[in-house]
């Protein structure tokens, strides 16, 4: 492993949780936090919008690529941008007593989705008279569209249900396997689906015939999932490293196995990862505070923060691979520029 070089670290001290940083179309990082708040990071210093009444429990970038949607325990979807140099919100949805717990958004179809208990709503960016809702037996634990925007995975308890997005009646496709599903994935040629269980592995389903994948050996609950390099492959946590699932061709990952990198010397676990979606680059983050990102075919590694403190709880590494979003726990995060990757 050979190191790369990385601007030194802007920092942030919030006074809650980051529940997730995501980074907008024009590269500016934008933090979602326990207290409500979603917070911008401007060459001025931190915009704050006072979004929820509560906690952000879930966060995605809108359809538009500029600012954030966010979900929170006050039932409300609300989408906040930018507007001249302050922050402001907009209610898109309220679900009055139940909690937003997942949220997704198609920059293709520029439809958004939601996850209030058993429900799965779908909101259009450009017509706000549109509204759907998918109601299934169980609450709905995990959302994304496919890369089309068109169809949307709802990750429940028993597998997962496949909708196509904008159609009001219908039956969904089933994508049956026991347990608990969470965290929902498509990969980017739309030919496989991966979720995560709370049995601390990963299923996966090749679409087109329901095929099932499994792909064990965690040690840990996989929390985070992200494709990356054109979709050639997986990073996942859930192990003392990041793990990497090849997707290359058109078996995708069966019949092949994970590789571990990065593995903690000191036998904390990854609690994130997040990677560029063109480029091979891979950051990770673990339950110790400690931090590193990589490029899956160089070989390059270079720890980030090797101080430990809180888990890091949020990461994003933006589309061109060039910056890196994080936060953690205690409230700590920090935005910082790479290069040589």
């Amino acid at each position: 492993m050979t190191a790369a070089q990385t601007a030194p670290a802007v920092t942030f001290q919030f006074e809650a949780y980051v529940t997730a940083v995501r980074f907008e179309d024009s590269g500016t990082a934008i933090f979602a936090l326990g207290d409500g708040t979603v917070q911008m990071a401007t060459h001025t210093g931190l915009a704050i919008a006072e979004a929820h009444d509560g906690a952000v429990l879930c966060a995605a970038v809108h359809p538009s690529g500029k600012g954030l949607i966010t979900g929170g325990d006050d039932g409300a979807v609300v989408w906040s941008r930018l507007d001249g140099k302050d922050l402001i919100g907009s209610r898109l949805a309220q679900r009055q007593g139940r909690w937003i717990e997942a949220i997704d958004a198609s920059a293709e179809s520029g439809l958004i989705a939601f996850a209030a208990g058993r429900e799965a709503g779908v909101l259009d960016a450009n017509d706000s008279a549109f509204s759907r809702s998918f109601v299934h037996d169980k609450t709905v634990a995990g959302l994304a569209f496919d890369p089309k925007g068109r169809r949307l995975a709802a990750a429940s308890y028993g597998g997962v249900m496949l909708w196509w997005a904008k159609i009001a009646d219908q039956k969904p496709q089933q994508l049956k396997w026991p347990g608990g599903h969470s965290l929902v994935a498509w990969s980017p040629d739309g030919k496989f689906l991966i979720s995560s269980l709370q049995e601390n592995q990963l299923h996966g389903w090749r679409v087109a015939d329901s095929k099932d994948m499994r792909m064990g050996g965690y040690p840990a609950k996989v929390k985070a999932m992200t494709f990356t390099d054109g979709g050639s492959m997986l990073a996942t946590s859930g192990a003392a490293g990041a793990v990497i699932w090849p997707f290359a061709g058109p078996a995708g990952p069966m019949g092949k196995e994970a590789a571990e990198i990065g593995p903690s010397a000191a036998g904390a676990k990854t609690s994130c990862v997040a990677a560029s979606p063109r480029k091979p680059i891979v950051a990770a983050g673990f339950d110790d505070g400690t931090l590193w990102v990589a490029n899956l075919r160089t070989g390059k590694l270079e720890k980030l923060k090797t101080e430990t403190g809180a888990p890091i709880c949020a990461l994003a590494v933006s589309a061109d691979g060039l910056q890196l979003a994080f936060g953690d726990e205690a409230g700590g995060g920090g935005l910082m520029m790479l290069a040589g990757f």
